[in-house]
């Protein structure tokens, strides 16, 4: 695919972001446009391999390889080098349901499994997905597409994040009547409220659920089923219903002090931030605007949410930013136990750690550190965070554990704390009240392949059948979860 010889003659280019400096004045979104020849150049580097492990999504050694979504990657970079825009498009559409979405906020595994990393820079995918996807909307070549015939079945999906859209889009295509119920006052969950505007523009969002709501769907916001809809509503009023409730339920640090005023789970200022750019009126304590303005602020984890809290921070005007991360710092190049097509599992600086060097003129994070407790004043508010550094050394299983190393105890002076340490799983509530069946990991038991729960009728995809995941894998379970409601539904499937 692309140019024979493309790959040789062209090296890997991405349009230049704005300044650091210039992008933490404000909330937009900070890439700038690429031109499309320079796009088509790109595509022609995709050298027809042979082995196109970028589209076959796979986990190897316990991470994710390749696209989970199966896009024909070779096949539209093709199409992009020779011009061919609309063909792309009608390609990329094939297997994504919201490339806008992914080219945006995915890490894209797939250029890790691209064969020409293996020697070079790999193609630039995500970048081609997202001009393609973006040159679509522009030229009005995505437009409502509803069905021309309705089956008269319906079916609740619950929860509106990237699984449950994604689920929504496919069964609505197939002529069933869908109804999306969200708690929360804007569709798009983990989209709308987890991931920063300058990653995700709520526009962006929004303009796809308009689309999705033309072409017929249903999305009823601030409503909690199983709290302000009875769990049977489900049973009782739809043929066949799909939970993509996502995994909300954060991973605590239970150490001395956790109770002081300043410590907070970094969803709530996430969200809440996301809330009031929004101008959300929903009244939710939970949610209430946490402000990082002239605070020493630690994030504790190294994820991508910890990114997200570094960025955000640095946007309120935060006087000094640090970052823990109790893993060691990733290679700066592949190991040996790391092979391609294997996800690489290398130091990369992320946006918000490249915005923080630019402020503060040095990486916000530390490695191998671990915390041990919060201190704080009189009343009760958050005064210094206790560390030790550690080091990884073998168990008795042969497992790496973290051994705290004697005299690297240090206080930091902080006066907020966001704890970005990853999610353990579904809320309980609406699993407990159905009677729903679980995994070992607190999930909801649906096997993969058929996405149907220990219940009759009620399926579950996304984060909350396989555990915390990427954006893509969500899209990819609900379109899967949705083939199968289909088959359940009319005995067979075309989705």
């Amino acid at each position: 695919m692309g140019k024979p010889t493309g790959f040789i003659e062209y090296q890997r280019e991405l349009p230049r972001d704005l300044l650091s400096e210039e992008r933490i004045l404000h909330w937009m979104e900070f890439h700038k446009p690429f031109a499309e020849e320079k796009l088509q150049i790109q595509g022609a580097r995709c050298m027809d391999c042979g082995t196109p492990f970028c589209h076959s999504g796979r986990i190897f050694n316990g991470s994710a390889s390749g696209c989970p979504l199966n896009n024909l990657i070779p096949e539209w970079n093709d199409l992009v080098y020779h011009g061919l825009w609309q063909q792309a498009l009608a390609r990329l559409l094939r297997t994504n349901n919201f490339p806008e979405f992914t080219g945006r906020v995915c890490p894209a595994p797939c250029e890790g499994s691209c064969t020409l990393g293996i020697s070079n820079p790999p193609v630039t995918i995500k970048n081609i997905e997202l001009s393609i996807a973006e040159k679509g909307f522009k030229e009005g070549w995505i437009m409502p597409d509803p069905p021309a015939v309705r089956t008269g079945k319906k079916v609740a999906v619950v929860g509106s994040g990237p699984s449950g859209l994604a689920c929504a889009d496919l069964l609505n295509r197939a002529g069933h009547t869908v109804t999306v119920y969200e708690r929360a006052d804007h569709i798009g969950g983990l989209l709308v409220y987890g991931i920063p505007n300058m990653k995700l523009d709520k526009q962006i969002l929004r303009r796809r659920v308009d689309l999705m709501t033309a072409e017929g769907i249903t999305f009823i916001t601030n409503t909690e089923v199983g709290k302000d809809v009875p769990a049977e509503t489900l049973l009782k009023e739809y043929d066949a219903a799909v939970l993509c409730c996502g995994a909300t339920k954060p991973r605590d640090l239970p150490v001395e002090g956790r109770g002081l005023k300043g410590v907070h789970f970094a969803m709530e200022f996430l969200t809440g931030n996301t809330r009031n750019l929004l101008g959300s009126t929903l009244q939710d304590r939970r949610m209430s605007t946490i402000s990082a303005r002239m605070k020493d602020v630690i994030v504790i984890g190294g994820g991508d949410t910890g990114t997200d809290c570094v960025g955000t921070a640095l946007r309120h005007g935060c006087r000094s930013i640090t970052q823990f991360e109790i893993l060691d710092r990733p290679p700066l190049e592949r190991q040996p136990d790391n092979p391609w097509p294997e996800w690489p599992k290398i130091f990369k600086t992320d946006y918000g750690q490249e915005e923080a060097t630019a402020v503060y003129g040095e990486d916000p994070r530390i490695f191998d550190i671990q915390t041990l407790g919060f201190t704080g004043d009189a009343d009760g508010n958050l005064q210094e965070v206790h560390t030790v550094q550690v080091e990884w050394i073998p168990n008795s299983t042969g497992r790496r554990v973290p051994r705290a190393i004697p005299g690297t105890e240090k206080a930091y002076p902080a006066q907020l704390v966001l704890i970005a340490m990853g999610f353990l799983g579904p809320e309980d509530q609406l699993i407990d009240q159905l009677g729903l069946a679980r995994d070992a990991r607190s999930n909801v038991q649906a096997e993969f392949g058929s996405f149907s729960t220990s219940l009759p009728g009620i399926f579950s995809a996304g984060d909350m059948r396989r555990g915390q995941s990427l954006v893509v894998w969500a899209i990819h379970e609900g379109r899967e979860a949705a083939r199968e409601v289909d088959r359940y539904l009319m005995g067979s499937t075309w989705i």
